[in-house]
Order: structure tokens, then sequence, then C-alpha cells
């Protein structure tokens, strides 16, 4: 049937200015060799339903005009285990399977700041991600991989400046300047203090360092971006959708706000800011909160921080399936949800995605359980259909109301932490860390979701209810003692081979930085690392000046 206008119902105006605006822009895309038909050959439009178009201001419907119809998004796997040379092999492997972007994953006392042979990191050495302890750790992490021609994500915050240091370290000595890399490092510190508890030093030193990337990046990486913004751990901690949502984009604007305190122009920076989002189960609370987060950035970056390039405006982000939804029992099961959550991430528009393992509630993921998460995303993205109709949700009533509802609930905290800053988001987030406020609100919705699973209320599969077929043992991933043997030998010969001169001087360097506000650390930190300093020499330079957090209790 077609409606007043003519049009078929369901398809755009041809007469709308927006939608010829859209097509025009859609037109000029290059678009992927692929048939744009269903399995059965029914033709598919590339969007249905009115405007504003993918593109367009607020984007809620999507950041490019084209999508997924141009490009798809990056199949990004996430791998980090014992020695840097055990995880280059499994890179490799998963380049070779089809992905297109590593993400890397370090151990405990790498995310602590910590070098393998302090006290602290006893036990812990390459268990639950790559130990790194310094640039020749680096070198062997990323060796036979071209660092100009991939995009590499790695995930650390508290000592991300030492961590990147050695990424370009690496890169220039290999021939590849910076300018030409590309990636992410996640730097988020404010989700460690209401999350996670990765941190080093106290929030506001940290964010003097996460300015100085950003300034530092800005200026030489224009294909880097120095933060990725992460509600992920946020709703691993127990938060909701909504909260993740909120918190996340609020953490944001913190960062903006931070940087153009710090004298750097908006639109200078703020288009290399990107997100990392949660997809968890409940499949259209999941597309809501995607499409809520694109309007929500777009808005307040236009409206609230004067931005006028439209890349500052685009809230472009990685997902991750979700870990926490991960069970023990029946452990094959975990696949089905992996495929759940993962279309959901493709139909709420992600512009890359990492599937887990089955066997992550276990251990660390085995080569066949990588491989069929990896092979878990392609199928999503080559046999669903997924990747042909932009937004193929929007205008259903309620994927909007969803929208809307995940916009309200976020807009309310965002009052809340306005309030407490004094018209301040930076200065309302720096509050809401030191009164409990984060910790409190996602404990509290944690505990009410434990609850409603003890309970009965809510039905988790394999836990508390068709718990039949668990089939016992699952072969795992294990982390032998060698692992971290070969790493503390390792480490004594790199600082046996170096110039004890060198680092001491660099670190000196370091020091200096970091007692004076209007020095940017990262260049000194950088000819730290290449002098072969370790992760923890130079988090203690940085640790004389600005000391170290401890968290108060909140009772």
């Amino acid at each position: 049937m077609d409606d007043a206008t003519g049009a078929p119902r369901h398809l755009p105006d041809p007469d709308d200015p927006q939608y010829q605006a859209w097509r025009e822009a859609y037109e000029a895309a290059k678009l992927r060799a692929v048939p744009w038909e269903t399995m059965s050959g029914v033709p598919v439009e590339p969007i249905y339903g009115d405007g504003p178009y993918p593109g367009q201001y607020p984007y809620t419907r999507g950041v490019y005009p084209s999508m997924y119809r141009s490009r798809l998004w990056t199949m990004r796997m996430f791998a980090g285990f014992g020695t840097a040379e055990d995880t280059n092999a499994r890179f490799h492997d998963l380049l070779r399977a089809g992905g297109t972007g590593l993400s890397t994953a370090f151990d405990m006392p790498t995310l602590m700041g910590r070098d393998s042979d302090s006290p602290w990191s006893t036990g812990e050495v390459g268990r639950a991600g790559v130990a790194v302890d310094t640039m020749a750790d680096m070198e062997d992490l990323y060796a036979g991989i071209d660092l100009g021609g991939v995009s590499t994500s790695m995930t650390v915050s508290g000592p991300a400046a030492i961590v990147l240091a050695m990424y370009i370290g690496v890169a220039e000595k290999n021939g590849v300047e910076r300018s030409k890399l590309a990636g992410t490092i996640q730097t988020d510190i404010f989700k460690e203090y209401q999350a996670q508890k990765e941190y080093i030093y106290p929030p506001r030193p940290s964010v003097r360092v996460i300015t100085d990337m950003i300034r530092f990046t800005s200026a030489e990486m224009p294909r880097w971006h120095p933060i990725s913004i992460s509600g992920y751990h946020i709703r691993e901690a127990g938060s909701t959708a909504a909260q993740e949502l909120a918190f996340t984009l609020a953490n944001g604007f913190a960062y903006v706000e931070a940087a153009m305190a710090a004298g750097v122009d908006v639109d200078d920076f703020a288009g290399r800011l990107s997100f990392f989002f949660n997809s968890h189960s409940d499949f259209f609370e999941e597309i809501g909160k995607f499409r809520a987060a694109r309007r929500i950035w777009a808005r307040w970056m236009k409206e609230r921080y004067g931005a006028k390039a439209e890349r500052s405006l685009l809230c472009r982000f990685h997902t991750q399936t979700a870990g926490v939804s991960l069970t023990a029992q029946q452990p094959e099961i975990n696949i089905a949800r992996v495929a759940i959550q993962a279309l959901a991430g493709a139909l709420g528009g992600t512009q890359s995605l990492h599937t887990d393992s089955y066997d992550e509630a276990l251990a660390l993921p085995t080569d066949d359980a990588a491989r069929i998460a990896l092979r878990t995303q392609q199928i999503v993205a080559h046999e669903t259909g997924a990747g042909s109709v932009i937004d193929p949700l929007g205008g259903a009533p309620y994927v909007e109301w969803m929208t809307d509802e995940m916009e309200r609930q976020a807009e309310a905290v965002f009052a809340h932490l306005d309030d407490l800053g004094n018209g301040s988001i930076l200065e309302g987030v720096y509050a809401g860390i030191e009164n409990g406020y984060f910790v409190g609100e996602i404990a509290d919705a944690a505990y009410r979701f434990e609850r409603e699973v003890n309970s009965g209320r809510r039905i988790v599969v394999g836990v508390n209810e068709f718990t039949d077929g668990d089939d016992g043992d699952q072969e795992i991933l294990r982390i032998d003692q060698a692992v971290e043997d070969y790493q503390l030998k390792r480490l004594e010969d790199t600082k046996n081979r170096r110039d004890g001169e060198a680092v001491a001087s660099a670190l000196a360097a370091v020091t200096a930085a970091a007692e004076d506000p209007t020095v940017n650390v990262m260049p000194p930190i950088l000819e730290a690392v290449k002098a072969y300093a370790t992760l923890e020499e130079v988090v203690k330079a940085m640790e004389q000046v600005f000391g170290t957090y401890v968290e108060k209790a909140i009772i």
C-alpha cells in the first residue's frame, strides 16, 4: 500500500529534503560488492522509515550514511595470555582466521602498573592477560605484524600513557611513523574508580596525564583514539543498561571539560574520542541503549560544548558481548547467548565488535573457543542480513520507546552530576567518586539482580532453571608456572643489557615533567621506555609527585 505522498508505505518520502540529502551522501559512498537482497532473492532498500537518516544529526540511526553497506564493523578479537610470544602467536591465528583488528588484554600486574618481579605480582604473571614489563615485551608482542596496516586496541587504563609510549617506540623502531598508527587505548580512568578498581594515582593527577595524552595524540597521531570511554566494565560490575549509558557518557563529558580546561579546542580532539559498550542479553534494551547513546552525545557536544565539526558529534563505539552473562554451567550454551548479544550490537550500529568465547566463565579462551567466537560474528555479518539494511528496527514502536526511555534515565543522572559539580560534569564526576555515588548505584543494581536470580523471579538458563545437561569437566586453557619463571628471567636479562645511566636520566625527566603542569609528560615517558625503563619504574617516577589513590570506605 502507498502512503499519502504516493510512496510505498514504510519507504522514505522521496521529496523529503532530509531524505534527498541522505540519498546523495549514500550514493557517493563506496558500497560492498554483495547482493542487496534476502536469501530468497527479495531486493531490500538501504533504509526504511522516516528521517533524520543515518549520518544526519542527531545520528540516532547511525553515524555514517551507508553504514555496513560500505564497510562491516571491525571484527576485533580480544587476546592476551602468558608471554608476549604466546599472545603474538594467537594474534597471527586470529588474523589468519579473518579477524580485522587486534585487541590486547594485559595481565593484572601490567594493569596495576607493576612489573612481573614485584612482590605484588607473584602468581599473577601472564594469568589473565599478557605480561608487558618493558618495550622488549612489546616488540615480541607485535612481531611480524604491520603496525601501519592494522588497527590495534589496548585495554589498559592506569598505566595507559606508558603502554602507548611502548607501542609508539616499537612502531618507530620498525620504521612506522607514529602518525601512521591507527587504534585505540582505553585510558578511561574514571570507570576504574567507579567499577573496575585498577587505578594508580588519585583522580585529578590521573586526568592530568590523560589530557597530556589527548594533546600529544591530537598533535602527532591523527589516526589514534586516545580514550575509549568504557561502559563495559561498569555493566560487568552490575549496573543497569541505563546506568551504563549515563555513567559512560558523563565520563565522556568530563574528559571533554578537562581537555577544554587545558586549552585544547573541542574540535581538535573530540572527533577521536571513542566509546566501549557492553551488549547484554535483553535484546531490545541494548539496541535502545546504543541508539540513545548516539543521540545524547551529539546533542550535548553541539549544544553544551559548542562542537562545530561533525566528527566531534559522532558517538562511535566498540561493543563486546557480556562476559558477566556467561555461565560456568553448561558452558556451550554461552555460544547462543553471545550470538544474540552480537546481533544486538550489529543492529544497534556498532563500529567494531568483540564476541566472547563460550569458555570464558572458566578460564582464558582456548584456540577453538576463540575461533568459534569469531565465526559467530562472521555468521551475523554474512548470513543474517543484519548488514543489508541500516537501523532495521528503527521506527518500531517498542524500539523507539526504549530509545527514549534510555535517554530519559540518562538525563536524570546527568542532572544529578551537574548539581553535584555546581554546573560542571567534570566536578560532578569527581564528587561522585569521592562520595561513593557511582559505587553505591552499581552495587544496588547488582544486588537487586542477584536477588531476582536467587529467588527464581528471573531465569538464567542452566543456573536456576533447565539445569540438566551439564557435561561436567570442560577443557580449559591453563597457564603454567613456567610462564612466570620465563618472564622473570626475561625481565632480568633486559635490565642487565640496558644502559643504567640512560634509564636513570630518563626517569628523572619523567618526574620533572610530572612536577610541572605546563610540561606534557608523554615525550619524557616515550624516551624512558625507549631506554627500556620498566613499566613500574615509570609509574613510580610519577608516583613521587602524584601519590597513590586509596578508596574511601563507604558505609
